[in-house]
C-alpha cells in the first residue's frame, strides 16, 4: 500500500509542536502515511524566520492538489475579522484548490470558521468569554468519524469566537455532528463536498492546554485569563491536567485517516 500523502497548512504558533502532534495523531492507526507540512507565503513579506523555514515547505498550490487529505490547522487569530488576516487570501485560494481536485479536508478550529466563512458564508461573532477546557459532548446525527463514542464523550475546547449555528442549521449542504452537552460547536460537515470542520482541538496532548494558558499569560501578564475548566486535578494549584479526550483523539483522526484512505481509492477507480 502507497502512504496516503496528507498535507497540513500549520499555522499554528507553536509550529515544531503542532508538527510533531498530527504526526503522532496521523499515525497512530498504524496506516502509512506521508506528512507534508507548509506554511502560508504571504504571511512572511518579510522574510521567512529560519525556525519556520527548517520545518515547514511554502505552500504549494500544485502539491496540495495531488494530496489525499489536507488539514488546515487552527490560529490564535479567530478575534480578527478574517479579511484582516495577512494569509487570508491564500488560504482562500488553497481552500478552492482543496474542493474543486476533491481531496478530502479537514478544517480545524480557526480553519473551520474561515472555511465556513469561504464556502458557505456563515457568520463569526465574538464569545462573552473564551471557551477554553474539556467539555461533555452530545451527538447529533450519526458520524462515520465519531462511531463508537459515547454519548458524553471529551474534547478539548480553546477559542475566544463560534460560527452561527442558525445558519449552519439552516444550510441544507451541511451538517452539524455534535456540540458540546452546552450547545457549543464541535463537529459539522459536507460529505458531498469531503469536508469536515471540527472546532475542539483533539490534537492536543495531554499538557496542550496548559501550556495554551501559559503562553497567554507569559505574552500579557497583565491581563487575566481564565483557567482551562474540567482540566486540572487540583484547579487550584493547576496541578495534575488530566487527558479525558485521548480515546475521543485516537477515534476521531484514526477514523478520518480510514476515511481519507477510503475516498482516495475511490477516485482512483474513477
Amino acid at each position: 500500500m502507497q502512504p496516503l500523502k496528507i498535507g497540513i497548512l500549520n499555522v499554528m504558533h507553536d509550529k515544531a509542536e503542532t508538527n510533531a502532534r498530527f504526526t503522532k495523531v496521523l499515525t497512530h492507526a498504524g496506516v502509512p502515511v506521508e506528512l507534508h507540512f507548509y506554511y502560508p507565503k504571504t504571511h512572511y513579506p518579510g522574510g521567512v524566520p529560519a525556525d519556520v523555514g527548517r520545518i515547514l515547505a511554502p505552500l504549494d498550490m500544485t502539491a496540495a492538489a495531488r494530496m489525499a487529505g489536507f488539514i488546515i490547522t487552527g490560529a490564535p487569530i479567530e478575534k480578527f475579522a478574517f479579511d484582516d488576516v495577512t494569509y487570508i487570501d491564500e488560504a482562500r485560494a488553497l481552500m478552492d484548490v482543496l474542493a474543486v481536485h476533491r481531496v478530502t479536508q479537514l478544517y480545524l478550529c480557526w480553519g473551520g470558521m474561515a472555511a465556513l466563512d469561504h464556502f458557505y458564508g456563515i457568520k463569526k461573532h465574538m464569545l462573552p468569554h473564551k471557551l477554553f477546557g474539556v467539555y461533555p459532548h452530545h451527538l447529533i446525527a450519526p458520524s462515520s468519524l465519531l462511531a463508537g463514542l459515547p454519548e458524553g464523550f471529551y474534547a478539548a475546547h480553546a477559542r475566544y469566537a463560534e460560527m452561527d449555528r442558525d445558519q449552519i442549521d439552516a444550510d441544507p449542504r451541511l451538517r452539524l455532528e455534535a456540540t458540546t452537552t452546552d450547545g457549543a460547536l464541535f463537529l459539522a460537515g459536507n460529505r458531498q463536498a469531503q469536508q469536515t470542520f471540527m472546532f475542539a482541538h483533539l490534537e492536543y496532548g495531554q499538557k496542550g492546554l496548559l501550556h495554551e494558558y501559559q503562553r497567554e499569560v507569559a505574552a500579557h501578564p497583565d491581563r487575566f485569563y481564565r483557567k482551562p475548566e474540567h482540566y486540572f486535578a487540583d484547579p487550584a494549584t493547576m496541578s495534575g491536567p488530566q487527558f479525558k479526550w485521548e480515546q475521543t483523539q485516537h477515534v476521531f483522526f484514526d477514523q478520518w485517516v480510514a476515511r481519507v484512505a477510503k475516498e482516495q481509492q475511490v477516485k482512483e477507480r474513477i
